[in-house]
């Protein structure tokens, strides 16, 4: 069987220039980085396309393979002659060197160039680490030169960000030695798919906005409890300096030669979990399917797309592709990791709910048309096949077998056809599951109720706080982003399954006024991941020659 890596490197990349002929984007609107990606110079976006939206179960360690199918679907569309095109995120360093290895799909499904779409790409996410940490340079030396702004050292709430997982970071003290060497004072640092420079550059529609953004980010507050942002500091415009090139969406391409825009990297469980509107409006301009993922399960990264994202780029999805496998399934009923292979029934029937949890969120919270995507591995009977089929066929929802992985588009096109059915006889409408004019405090018990199946909401006494604050501040109308454990419907990863009479704990609750949301964290979430015992960077290597093998 071949690797990941080496199926990549069987194919030879069409130029991009005629990647982008194919979409319909005039040569003079790319900037080529080498001969197999560019940016894209947007201008004049004008939605027109049927938005499909990818998401899954709560994932397992044995894997979904949501993107994998994201682009295995886009390849079929293609097949059928619907000129379609990826939408999706770009992979953080984090957790590329921590747990998984690459994110740019697998086997036969893939977007290439795939090392440096796993690595440094055209360099986005260094260019939100360095407007972040630019944010921060820029606080301290105010503190240091002498407090203009009466900025209180302790109430910094801005944090310097890196995009790899390192719990060390989580709290440091910066400031150490001379009186020349800066303000001591507490800091913390979160991953930069976590930052808030992250969710700017996603939900920005241009370079405008992009700025009026940045300068609205709160960063620290005066010893009067008055909020300094980042155009008191003088900081945005240099912050978006950082970022021109960053808010470009970039082209590539996936292994059948269809077009592939990855724009935009937050993570799903500690943040938004959407690549940016750019890429979205872009592709949905430019195809008249876009193939979209939002990150983890529908419990987050679904809801957060539909919630914030497509409200706030006036966006709503046609069809929702949920995808499982019977693996995983079975996991979440309880089979041992080891046993997946072997035919499980009873276990994969105390799984299933959590499958049809997600089902329902879509079609009766949101009022959205879905296909499950069943990932068929090779050791699936058709025993447990028949079992998915026939509980979505109880709910009223079509199933479809895909197997992008080992046959790439040819192997999604049952899923295709009945994703072009469903957004055929489907209207634009949705519905969210609260409204932006409630209480913050309403706003998260509705998702955790309505989405998790929580019974209640614990706020701790720091999260009361926090909301009273945010609220006084006339924040109270924005959004809410969750960040929570991404393997359990709850707030606690060892409740796998649909679990019931279940309280979400809500520790903090944090301000994004410059993203345009407030994030609340649940449990025991960290913003900054810490790597695994044997971090995946321990099985990598690199030949004199150049050549990688481990990272995929």
């Amino acid at each position: 069987m071949l690797l990941d890596i080496e199926i990549a490197d069987s194919v030879t990349p069409k130029p991009i220039a005629e990647i982008a002929e194919k979409l319909g984007i005039p040569l003079e609107s790319i900037e080529p980085y080498g001969s197999n990606k560019a940016k894209i110079n947007v201008k004049n976006l004008h939605p027109k396309g049927n938005l499909v939206l990818v998401t899954a179960i709560n994932p397992t360690s044995s894997g979904e393979g949501k993107t994998t199918v994201s682009i295995g679907l886009a390849d079929a569309l293609n097949k059928l002659g619907k000129k379609t095109c990826l939408a999706l995120r770009e992979p953080s360093l984090g957790p590329v060197f921590g747990v998984k290895g690459g994110a740019a799909g697998g086997g036969y499904a893939q977007v290439i160039p795939m090392e440096d779409i796993n690595l440094h790409f055209t360099g986005d996410i260094h260019a939100v680490t360095a407007a972040n940490n630019l944010l921060s340079a820029i606080i301290d030396n105010s503190l240091h030169q002498g407090n203009p702004l009466n900025i209180n050292p302790k109430r910094v709430v801005w944090n310097r960000c890196v995009d790899l997982n390192d719990r060390a970071l989580r709290k440091v003290v910066v400031g150490l030695g001379g009186t020349g060497d800066g303000v001591t004072r507490e800091d913390s640092f979160n991953i930069t798919a976590a930052s808030e420079i992250m969710a700017v550059l996603c939900l920005s529609n241009d370079m405008s906005e992009l700025k009026e953004k940045l300068g609205n980010i709160v960063a620290a507050y005066t010893y009067d409890s008055k909020p300094v942002t980042a155009r008191d500091l003088g900081a945005h415009q240099a912050m978006a300096i950082l970022l021109k090139d960053a808010i470009k969406p970039n082209l590539v391409q996936t292994l059948e030669g269809n077009p592939a825009i990855i724009h935009g990297g937050p993570f799903a469980n500690i943040a938004h979990g959407c690549n940016t509107i750019l890429a979205t409006k872009t592709a949905l301009t430019y195809a008249d399917y876009c193939v979209t993922e939002a990150g983890f399960g529908a419990d987050l990264g679904a809801e957060k797309f539909i919630d914030v994202k497509c409200r706030l780029a006036d966006l709503a999805p046609k069809c929702v592709v949920i995808v499982a496998t019977v693996k995983a399934l079975k996991l979440h009923g309880g089979a041992d990791k080891k046993d997946l292979s072997a035919e499980n029934l009873a276990a994969l029937e105390k799984g299933l709910p959590n499958l049809v949890k997600h089902i329902k969120n879509i079609t009766e919270v949101f009022g959205l048309k879905c296909v499950v995507a069943i990932n068929r591995f090779t050791t699936d009977t058709q025993n447990e096949m028949n079992l998915i089929e026939k509980t979505c066929r109880e709910l009223n929802v079509p199933a479809a077998f895909c197997e992008v992985w080992a046959k790439g588009g040819a192997g999604g096109l049952d899923l295709a056809e009945k994703v072009v059915k469903l957004t055929e006889n489907a209207d634009t409408s949705c519905r969210y599951a609260y409204e932006f004019d409630q209480p913050i405090a309403d706003k998260i018990t509705a998702i955790a109720t309505k989405i998790y199946g929580a019974s209640s909401v614990e706020f701790t006494p720091k999260a009361k706080k926090d909301i009273k604050d945010i609220t006084q501040g006339r924040y109270g109308n924005l959004p809410v982003i969750v960040a929570k454990t991404q393997y359990s419907l709850s707030d606690n990863q060892n409740k796998l399954g649909c679990p019931k009479d279940f309280t979400v704990t809500v520790r903090e609750v944090q301000l994004r006024s410059g993203a345009g949301f407030v994030v609340a964290v649940a449990g025991d979430i960290m913003l900054m991941p810490g790597l695994p015992k044997v971090p995946a960077s321990a099985g990598m290597t690199i030949s004199t020659e150049g050549a990688i093998t481990g990272l995929f």
